[in-house]
C-alpha cells in the first residue's frame, strides 16, 4: 500500500445567502495542481427546513461516498465505514470519529449548507513517516483561531518577514 500523507475533514458552513461563483473549486484546484494537497472526497449538504440533511451534489463513485457514509448517508447500498478507533496516547483517540462527523451535519441550522472536504496533506508525507519512525504520535492539531491569530499576530508577521528576507537572500 502507497503512503498516504495527513488525512483531514475540513467542513465549512454557509448561510443561505452564499454566493457559489466556483472560486473555491478553483483554489482546489490550484492545491492539487501544485501537488501541495490531494482531494479524496468533497460533498455539499444542506439541511432542509424539517431538519432533514441532504446532499446537494453526490456524483456517484467519483465524490461524495466517503463523507456521505461517515454522515450516514446510504447511497447505492454504501455502508458507513467502522470507527476505526484512531492513533492513541494515553488510551484517548485523537481525530475526528464518526460521531464527530455526524455531529457537525447535525449542528448545522436549517435552511443552511455545508461544504465538507476531505483532503490528504501530500506535502507532508515524508514529514508522516519520520514522526511515525521516530515514535512520535500526534498530541494535537487544528488551525489556530482568529482570536489566538491577534495574540500573536504582530510576532508570526515579524517572523514571516524574517523568512521572506533570508529566502531572498538566498535566491
Amino acid at each position: 500500500m502507497a503512503e498516504i500523507g495527513p488525512v483531514q475533514l475540513v467542513a465549512i458552513g454557509f448561510g443561505p445567502e452564499a454566493n457559489f461563483e466556483g472560486r473555491i473549486l478553483a483554489e482546489l484546484a490550484e492545491l492539487e495542481k501544485e501537488g501541495t494537497v490531494r482531494v479524496l472526497d468533497l460533498l455539499f449538504v444542506a439541511k432542509e427546513e424539517g431538519g432533514d440533511l441532504i446532499a446537494l451534489e453526490h456524483q456517484g463513485e467519483d465524490l461524495g461516498a466517503i463523507i456521505g457514509a461517515l454522515l450516514g448517508f446510504d447511497f447505492e447500498g454504501d455502508q458507513a465505514p467502522d470507527d476505526p478507533g484512531l492513533e492513541q496516547v494515553g488510551g484517548q483517540s485523537f481525530g475526528l470519529s464518526r460521531a464527530d462527523i455526524e455531529g457537525i451535519g447535525a449542528a448545522l441550522p436549517a435552511g443552511h449548507s455545508a461544504g465538507l472536504l476531505l483532503v490528504e496533506h501530500v506535502w507532508a508525507r515524508r514529514f508522516k513517516s519520520a514522526v511515525r519512525d521516530a515514535g512520535g504520535v500526534p498530541l494535537g492539531e487544528g488551525f489556530l483561531t482568529p482570536e489566538v491569530i491577534a495574540m500573536v499576530g504582530a510576532e508570526l508577521v515579524a517572523m514571516s518577514e524574517e523568512i521572506e528576507a533570508i529566502e531572498r537572500e538566498e535566491a
